[in-house]
């Protein structure tokens, strides 16, 4: 009866939200109107600083590609560039924005806690003397396979841009209880090295999954689940599942780590409070010459219900064998 009762309530729940390289080159070759719609998937912009993407009339995500500030919270914790809210295949939010206890968390993003130019120090992920700006795009695509976004980001210490970054985001169908959004993500310094760290004795820096509040959260990595946070470990992959506190579903996410990522696999940082943290390169800094890319590519895998080990293997292992295609 309790497996019924919790099939019956996704079901209601489900009907209440209803009322690398070869495929980007091509992609990027496409026009890039304001609004783009196709069968399955449609892009439409929220507001001049969002732009919204559903399948069929389900959610799916919003990039937030201008500046984001948030009544209460202090003015150097706006912020832009990043993924939020991303939602479960049942219309439940699992990212978080501004959360009370980390200002500065921000859905899904990507950022380093410590940043050299010059000899001078900078803090991309608590948005500390330099920033993420969106440039343009370089495409917007929507149709009944896929839905992509390609864009152009700068890293910016005041009026000086010192990274080009691009990031292009796949969005593969809902499929039975899965979805998959895979991204691919080029740093590229200009004029002058750049050098990335991440925390001191956490490792966090660079992609990030904050999630929204909720109960009964379990962290699986290919050790099994483990009740312990995870500081300065390497992983492949990770998943955090829970009760979403609003909706009352249980469903998660994983960060899977292409094969081909720098130093795989890369340290992680995990916490049961709700984050996944990717950890390059680490604690151990890190500096790129002028002109020199940085290329990382990741998958996340969203899922309704709760995700046994078996699955997540097997979730993990088709991402290696299609991205290998790709």
């Amino acid at each position: 009866m309790a497996d019924r009762a919790g099939t019956d309530s996704r079901a209601a729940a489900r009907d209440k939200t209803r009322g690398r390289l070869g495929f980007w080159a091509v992609v990027a070759t496409m026009a890039m109107p304001v609004s783009l719609s196709a069968a399955g998937f449609r892009f439409a912009d929220i507001d001049s600083q969002s732009l919204g993407l559903w399948e069929d009339d389900r959610p799916v995500l919003v990039y937030r590609h201008g500046v984001i500030a948030k009544p209460g919270v202090p003015a150097d914790r706006a912020r832009s560039t990043y993924l939020h809210p991303i939602y479960g295949l049942d219309g439940e939010v699992l990212t978080d924005d501004f959360p009370a206890d980390h200002y500065h968390h921000r859905g899904l993003f990507w950022a380093w806690p410590h940043v050299t130019v010059d000899g001078q120090h900078y803090d991309l992920w608590a948005l500390q003397g330099i920033r993420q700006e969106f440039v343009r795009w370089l495409a917007r695509d929507a149709n009944p396979t896929h839905a992509a976004l390609g864009i152009e980001n700068g890293w910016f210490v005041g009026d000086r841009k010192v990274m080009i970054e691009q990031a292009w985001i796949r969005i593969l169908p809902a499929s039975g209880d899965a979805r998959a959004i895979d991204l691919d993500f080029t740093w590229t310094p200009l004029n002058r090295s750049v050098t990335l760290a991440g925390a001191e004795g956490k490792s966090y820096g660079g992609l990030t999954l904050r999630f929204a509040p909720g109960t009964n959260t379990v962290i699986t990595v290919p050790a099994g689940p483990t009740l312990r946070d995870l500081p300065m470990t390497n992983l492949p992959w990770a998943d955090l599942t829970r009760l979403w506190a609003r909706e009352k579903l249980t469903s998660g996410a994983a960060i899977f780590v292409h094969p081909t990522h720098p130093d795989y696999p890369p340290e992680w940082l995990t916490r049961h409070y709700g984050v996944l943290c990717l950890g390059w390169p680490g604690i151990k800094p890190a500096t790129f010459a002028p002109g020199q890319p940085i290329r990382c590519s990741y998958r996340v895998w969203i899922h309704r219900g709760s995700a046994d080990i078996e699955r997540l293997e097997r979730a993990y292992e088709s991402y290696r064998s299609m991205a290998t295609r790709r």
